[in-house]
């Protein structure tokens, strides 16, 4: 009769080693960026952005926990201006700082998430004059350690993070576009 439980653990052994092995090809950076077109010039829509006390008006995650804690530090706009926020499951805790403003065509932003997990990222939103309207993209880059990587394996992050900057944009729009 053969040794089940030297069975299952060859079996679960193999799984795991299969799924790094599959991690290991990830690749070492991430980004994910949507882009949206505005009817609205950029300077119209840049103050919605650079401004992180606007960002309740169109971030989808302000409606994901609107009990969350937020704290505004530094200037009230542009570089230097710090967002820290603290929040249920669907939002973590993190800080923002505008690291570099460009105006009206570029706003950059250190990102560190604290929970539920920590990482640092760079996020862009860059702001393109199309005639009477704008092409804004949001982006979001970032390193990925082996550990991000193994849980890549199952979750991906363009169609996760990608699904709400689609869903801010549109509300960036709806904020922009108001008469």
């Amino acid at each position: 009769m053969p040794n089940v439980p030297l069975t299952i653990a060859i079996v679960v052994g193999a799984g795991v080693a299969g799924v790094a092995a599959l991690a290991a090809t990830k690749s070492d950076v991430f980004q994910v960026q949507r882009s949206i077109r505005i009817a609205a010039p950029p300077e119209k829509i840049f103050p919605l952005i650079n401004d992180l006390h606007n960002f309740g008006s169109w971030s989808p995650y302000e409606k994901k926990d609107p009990a969350m804690k937020r704290t505004f530090s530094g200037p009230a706009s542009g570089t230097g201006a710090a967002y820290e926020w603290d929040g249920d499951k669907n939002v973590g805790k993190g800080r923002m700082e505008i690291a570099d403003t460009s105006p009206p065509s570029k706003v950059t932003i250190n990102l560190h998430m604290l929970k539920p997990f920590a990482a640092s990222n760079i996020v862009e939103f860059t702001l393109v004059p199309q005639g009477e309207a704008t092409d804004v993209t949001w982006a979001m880059r970032g390193k990925t350690p082996f550990f991000a990587k193994f849980i890549h394996v199952f979750i991906d992050m363009d169609n996760m993070v990608g699904g709400d900057f689609a869903s801010g944009l549109a509300n960036l729009k709806a904020a922009a576009e108001k008469s």
